[in-house]
């Protein structure tokens, strides 16, 4: 039996747009980054680790869904790569500024796909 938190959720989920879905997905990505730099500043190594891989996760997730055929998949595909790069060596250096510095481009994703699903897309 799911508590009513999961239930609402799952709801919640079932009935977002795919543009809405998106968003909330680079806006996961953006507080587990958030939650893995106070967790390095905290000292608590394992838990930032922990954040920082789901967000490689949610990259893997999201890349192994790009239908090829659209030219735009074949950016996304790059910015994933890069993205995925980024947070591996902020991941071995425990580095706050890099992961600091990738933020904004989840942000600026969340923004494209909020603004997309404004305009019923």
């Amino acid at each position: 039996m799911q508590n009513p938190y999961q239930n609402y959720m799952q709801k919640a989920g079932e009935t977002m747009t795919p543009a809405e879905r998106t968003a909330a997905v680079y806006d996961r990505c953006i507080t587990e980054l958030q939650k893995a730099v106070y967790y390095i500043d905290n000292n608590s190594i394992p838990e930032a680790h922990k954040s920082i891989t789901k967000v490689q996760d949610i990259i893997d997730f999201l890349e192994g869904h790009l239908v090829e055929k659209y030219e735009i998949s074949n950016s996304f595909a790059e910015l994933y790569s890069f993205l995925r790069q980024e947070l591996l060596t902020a991941n071995i250096k425990k580095d706050t500024e890099k992961l600091k510095e990738i933020i904004p481009y989840f942000q600026n994703l969340k923004d494209s796909f909020t603004e997309m699903s404004k305009k019923g897309m």
